[in-house]
């Protein structure tokens, strides 16, 4: 009789275990975010070689997405993501130089703005957040040494992100 009484006691704990996790697993809520790409400045930093200035920097960005539908595929060259064109690089970087106390944007002479690769999840249409790196070329021998950069992603939608500044950056050695 003691026997059946403990395991009917196992079992009713087993049972209490079991809905307890069911009950608590069915409580967590799935992220949810918007279907226009939110992004936030994470981190930059610069590489120098043996030389005075930043030969490349290294800009780093967060990302969230409703739908998942960030990035391009190798094949995506037709309209609107064509060679060219206002959405063939889905990473975008403007240039600021600080000329006289004031950050003007400029058009550097080498191209910054990105493809970002394919982000979508193996089930699309899902929420995705991660961090986004990328190394540029600076120029080696700037007329200007302080610089920044304004950066916002395009989703397979065309939807535009926030725009985020980075700060002040250094390109000289100290």
């Amino acid at each position: 009789m003691k026997k059946l009484v403990t395991i009917k006691y196992i079992a009713f704990l087993i049972c209490l275990t079991t809905g307890l996790f069911t009950g608590l697993t069915g409580c967590i809520k799935k992220e949810s975010f918007s279907d226009i790409p939110a992004i936030d400045f994470q981190n930059f930093f610069n590489v120098f070689d043996t030389g005075q200035f930043a030969k490349r920097g290294i800009l780093t960005i967060s990302y969230q997405d409703g739908n998942g539908d960030i990035g391009l595929s190798d094949g995506d060259t037709l309209s609107p993501y064509q060679k060219n064109g206002s959405y063939y690089y889905n990473l975008v970087i403007i240039y600021y130089e600080k000329q006289k106390g004031i950050f003007k944007q400029t058009n550097p002479f080498f191209p910054l703005s990105a493809r970002i690769p394919l982000l979508t999840p193996d089930d699309p249409n899902q929420p995705i957040k991660g961090t986004i790196t990328d190394t540029l070329t600076l120029n080696p021998h700037p007329v200007y040494d302080t610089i920044k950069f304004g950066v916002f992603i395009y989703d397979r939608a065309l939807n535009k992100s926030n725009i985020v500044t980075t700060p002040e950056i250094i390109l000289r050695k100290h």
